[in-house]
């Protein structure tokens, strides 16, 4: 069903496809002097080599050798309206034809980088088999451009099997360089590092995480990533299908260290990745089906924890070790046009807005042809790179207030501003220094400024809530290196103090000035680039710093202070004691959260005649009334002063109790071409409506299953069951779920064939749980929209994803019990309400 249609706008929006620029050869480059305590103009042009001089000290002017590749592009330099007014999903259109599993970073020349899956991410050009590991680069994060790829197809790793295929990479800034980790298809944790974001890439000799599974850990060895705590202690997370994992990790992510700790399992979980926020854990993961093309149920769910190893619960209270599906919904398909929306990353931009890079299956063009790989000819679904905001709402994450996917225009990412700069031109132009203050150039950041013992305040100004960033990099044992707001006794300042060993806010002199402090890891990186952010409230006077080695929401430091008077416009500034230097300076005004869901549906006007509360006499279907053949060419018996009619039926057993109607499970199937079910369907209204039942499944036993069906014939219906399900990493388990699935023909296949959907998991299921389907009809797509609810009081809904059906053929709603005998479902009611 369609959410929050008012926020959707649909466009879409071309990309550039080009090569990203070379990075800069050689380490540090010569430096050029500022003036102290002058207005600075153009000191030098770092990257084409130019010898300027500053205005009183020309007898001192530098030239800044010529590098052997250009500068990479950044935004420095752009207008502060260059960033796109909106962009349009999937951001990778007209880059890649797929780019699955997306992670991204910032790097230290100021642009965002994105790694995915190995792929075929040039097919519609011609290109057989696939890119390892493919590389895009972005100014903006709206348009995007091709920049390579971590493994050439002829000098694949040594630990590598002979088909093995890369997966799910996962990218962070360690100890002064990119550590990307990513899993092999034929199972391990693999390890390299650059000092760029585009290389060049050193394997690791051995895998991180062996194929097979570990002790401790019955999963499979893919889908990892790493997570650091403010302690400064690094976590491993892996797994898929069905457990999850953590495991501390040595320095470097050189092996693992400590127990191995269980913290999720579920029917195909994986993809985990985690964030702290307002200081809790966030293990946000994907289950269902990732990769079946418009079947495919991916979906992104959440739970969270007062520390990184757990046990994280989710919305629900539910503990993520549960045998049980899940709910903690953060990103789910809502029919606008993509399935399997999943496998994600976050990224936090200038104005402090998260946003969720993921992919998603374009249902209008879901599949590849068959594609030659390193394993064999394999049917592969197209999943282009998406990006959506993402939400904190009452302490939990969810992408668009909960609409989903996007599929037109949305406001795009802040990355520009009042002041958005990476010398990368080498000038110091807008800014005003006090000391000396010089420009550097390293392979990995470009132009850079240095400062010993100085400040750099910019010309311009912003008020109101604001949020300034900067990377900063403390050189001396003693030093410090700070961004500011303001000027002169009411500047605030975040200072990342070696010497001290703590990130502080402070501002005023004397018997007025503030302070507040927080201690840093021991092991803190302050000679390597770290990402400082200070947060202004304008109305509140409330400040906050934070410092992290990459801005992937895994702060090492966090620390608050109430200013009062300090809401007018303010430059902003960075500053050092001893040498430090800064890069990517920026301020811009704070992003607006968004507090409230966009609406679930809600019922209308109960439907008497397309309802029944089983309090007569009559079982359904079963009186005297017709027998014939429905659409499928199954027998079918049914009873007009019931309403309902039976397909296969009637079921042994069934009965009405006590105004209910008591269903035992047949061992019978509703799959594919084995089609031995009862199903009992009355007609639907037209219009769009809602379909509720209360049910309780008792026994337990793997395979066994009831619920609700929307049903137009055996091979096209969805269908919301209470299943039991085992995990397929622990034998002997019955995980307690409720399962979200659909049976529909796939048109990419010739001819058209009945295909089985991967499922979507909704909250774990009670004693007694309801269940909800909402349909409305698409007349301009033609096709019925369906998506799910359950509940296990009646009164609190989880609503999760849709699936679609081709809008073809009636719909009736109806039940089913079934998979496999020895348990009894209990239907107190079926009640058909109007959708508004």
């Amino acid at each position: 069903m369609r959410l929050g249609s008012d926020q959707r706008r649909p466009v879409r929006t071309a990309w550039v496809a080009a090569c990203a620029a070379a990075v800069l050869a050689g380490g540090l480059g010569p430096v050029v002097p500022a003036v102290a305590d002058a207005d600075v103009g153009t000191v030098a042009d770092a990257a084409a080599g130019v010898a300027v001089a500053t205005s009183d000290a020309a007898d001192v002017a530098t030239s800044v050798a010529r590098p052997t590749a250009a500068v990479p592009p950044t935004s420095a330099g752009l207008p502060s309206d260059a960033t796109p007014a909106t962009y349009t999903n999937p951001v990778s259109a007209g880059v890649t034809d797929t780019f699955p599993d997306p992670a991204v970073i910032r790097g230290k020349d100021g642009a965002w980088y994105a790694y995915g899956t190995q792929n075929p991410v040039f097919n519609s050009q011609g290109e057989p088999g696939e890119r390892i590991l493919p590389i895009l680069r972005s100014t903006d994060l709206v348009t995007w451009e091709y920049a390579g790829e971590v493994i050439q197809s002829d000098d694949v790793p040594a630990t590598w099997r002979d088909n093995s295929r890369a997966w799910a990479p996962d990218i962070r800034y360690v100890d002064g360089e990119y550590l990307l980790t990513y899993g092999l298809s034929t199972g391990g944790l693999a390890v390299a590092t650059a000092p760029t974001p585009t290389g060049p890439w050193t394997h690791g000799d051995e895998l991180l995480v062996p194929s097979a599974p570990i002790d401790g850990c019955p999963t499979g060895n893919i889908d990892q990533a790493l997570f650091t705590d403010d302690d400064g202690t690094l976590y491993l997370y892996w797994g898929s299908y069905d457990v999850l994992c953590v495991s501390e990790l040595t320095p470097g992510a050189g092996e693992l260290t400590g127990p191995v700790t269980q913290v999720a399992q579920g029917r195909r979980a994986e993809g985990a990745y985690v964030v702290r926020h307002d200081d809790l854990y966030y293990l946000m993961y994907s289950d269902a089906g990732c990769c079946e093309g418009a079947f495919s149920g991916y979906t992104v769910k959440v739970g969270r924890s007062d520390s990184p190893v757990g046990p994280f619960v989710d919305d629900d209270g539910t503990d993520l070790m549960a045998e049980s599906s899940k709910g903690g919904y953060v990103l789910t398909s809502n029919g606008d046009g993509y399935a399997g929306p999943g496998h994600h990353s976050l990224i936090t931009d200038l104005a402090g807005q998260d946003w969720m890079a993921y992919h998603a299956i374009p249902e209008a063009d879901p599949d590849f042809p068959p594609v030659d790989t390193r394993n064999g000819v394999l049917n592969l679904s197209k999943r282009p790179l998406m990006i959506d905001r993402l939400d904190w709402i009452d302490g939990w994450p969810v992408v668009n207030a909960g609409a989903g996917p996007s599929s037109g225009p949305q406001r795009a990412p802040v990355t520009s501003g009042p002041v958005s700069s990476t010398f990368a031109d080498g000038s110091l132009a807008g800014w005003r220094a006090g000391g000396d203050v010089v420009v550097g150039q390293e392979p990995d950041t470009g132009p850079y400024a240095a400062l010993d013992g100085a400040t750099l305040t910019s010309r311009d100004r912003a008020g109101g809530d604001l949020r300034a960033q900067a990377d900063l990099r403390v050189a001396d044992d003693d030093g410090a290196a700070g961004l500011a707001l303001g000027t002169g006794a009411g500047r605030v300042t975040a200072w990342v103090d070696r010497a001290a060993g703590e990130l502080r806010l402070e501002t005023g002199r004397g018997p007025r000035a503030q302070r507040a402090a927080t201690p840093l890891p021991d092991n803190f990186p302050y000679g390597d680039w770290n990402v400082v952010t200070l947060d202004r409230e304008a109305r509140s006077g409330a400040y906050t710093a934070t410092v992290s080695a990459d801005n992937l929401k895994e702060p090492l430091g966090s620390v608050g202070l109430t200013v009062r008077g300090a809401a007018g416009r303010v430059p902003v500034g960075v500053t050092a004691r001893g040498a430090a230097a800064a890069d990517n300076v920026s301020l811009v005004p704070a992003a607006r959260p968004v507090t409230e869901r966009v609406p679930d549906p809600q019922p209308g006007a109960l439907l008497p005649e397309h309802s029944d509360e089983f309090d007569g006499d009559v079982v359904p279907g079963t009186g005297a009334a017709r027998t014939g053949a429905d659409g499928a060419g199954a027998e079918t018996t049914g009873a007009a002063n019931t309403g309902w009619t039976w397909v296969r039926g009637p079921a042994a057993g069934v009965r009405l109790d006590d105004g209910a109607l008591t269903w035992p499970t047949q061992n019978a199937e509703l799959y594919q071409g084995t089609n031995t079910a009862s199903v009992l369907t009355r007609d639907a209204p037209t219009g769009d409506y809602l379909v509720e039942t209360k049910l309780t499944l008792d026994g337990v036993g793997v395979n066994r299953q009831a619920g609700l069906v929307l049903y137009a014939d055996d091979d096209q219906f969805v269908k919301l069951v209470h299943s039991q399900l085992g995990l397929l990493r622990k034998p002997g388990s019955a995980a307690q779920t409720v399962e979200f699935t659909k049976e529909a023909a796939r048109t990419t296949s010739t001819p058209p064939s009945a295909a089985y959907s991967a499922p979507m998991f909704g909250p774990a299921p009670g004693e007694t749980t309801w269940l909800r389907l909402a349909v409305h009809r698409d007349a301009a797509n033609a096709e019925y929209e369906v998506r799910m609810a359950s509940s296990t009081d009646g009164e609190t809904w989880r609503w999760g994803g849709v699936w679609t059906l081709p809008d073809d053929q009636p719909l009736r709603t109806g039940l089913v019990a079934m998979n496999t005998a020895g348990a009894t479902a209990t239907f107190d009611y079926v009640r058909t309400y109007a959708l508004p």
